[in-house]
């Protein structure tokens, strides 16, 4: 039987829009404020990780998480009530999809003899769960994905490079880095792959290339406009 392609697809920023946790956002605070604030939210949320990973300390996505909710907030000179943080929360677990995310999960049911997908989070088992569980979108189409590969066991972040020794581990692929396919709009999420052997897709919806310039020995394998023209490019490669 020919070998199955790995490819494991990033959740937040990638399959789920952040973006979208503005519309309830907008339900607390007025609806001018509503998308500075999640672009805020996601920009801490990210920081609060990195910031942790070098310090090699450690605290749960979901708890990093609030935190940058509270952060966003207070940069905006807003108060947060608990029972509001908790709505949000909640309402994190239920973000909507990019568009061309119901075309990108046909694409993985129409090529399930060829490829193995996973989703690969820095979210907590329970988030990571909720997120796809609650989707309209991805809940009917879980079985696409051989299983959810969470950090949290590792107590680190990406892009620390064991997270992506522990994602090539699970996929079964030790000593084989150069077969798994990291699919990730984040760069940070691809210079890391990229730095642990892996291949990596990176998927550019703001169509202004791969700019990043951390080490640019290190760009991505594919860059895309969407996720589902990136798995179109990884079947051909």
């Amino acid at each position: 039987m020919a070998t199955k392609t790995v490819i494991a697809f990033d959740l937040y920023g990638t399959l789920l829009s952040t973006e979208s946790i503005a519309h309830e956002l907008a339900k607390v605070y007025d609806e001018d404020k509503a998308s500075s604030l999640a672009a805020l939210w996601r920009r801490y949320q990210l920081e609060y990780t990195w910031r942790i990973n070098s310090m090699g300390e450690y605290k749960s996505f979901s708890e990093i998480t609030r935190n940058a909710l509270y952060h966003a907030t207070a940069e905006h000179g807003l108060t947060l009530s608990e029972k509001d943080a908790d709505a949000l929360m909640k309402s994190y677990d239920s973000l909507h999809v990019f568009p061309e995310i119901p075309s990108a999960l046909k694409l993985l049911e129409e090529n399930s003899d060829s490829v193995e997908a996973y989703v690969f989070s820095n979210g907590t088992d329970e988030m990571i769960g909720n997120s796809i569980k609650t989707s309209p979108e991805l809940g009917p189409h879980a079985g696409r994905f051989k299983s959810l590969i969470t950090v949290h066991g590792l107590k680190c972040f990406k892009p620390d490079k064991r997270t992506y020794h522990h994602l090539v581990e699970q996929a079964g692929k030790q000593g084989k880095a150069g077969e798994v396919w990291v699919v990730s709009a984040n760069p940070f999420d691809i210079v890391g792959s990229r730095s642990a052997g892996l291949k990596a897709a990176f998927i550019d919806r703001a169509g202004k290339g791969w700019i990043d310039r951390l080490d640019e020995k290190r760009s991505p394998s594919v860059v895309a406009s969407g996720v589902d023209e990136a798995i179109k490019s990884i079947l051909k490669n």
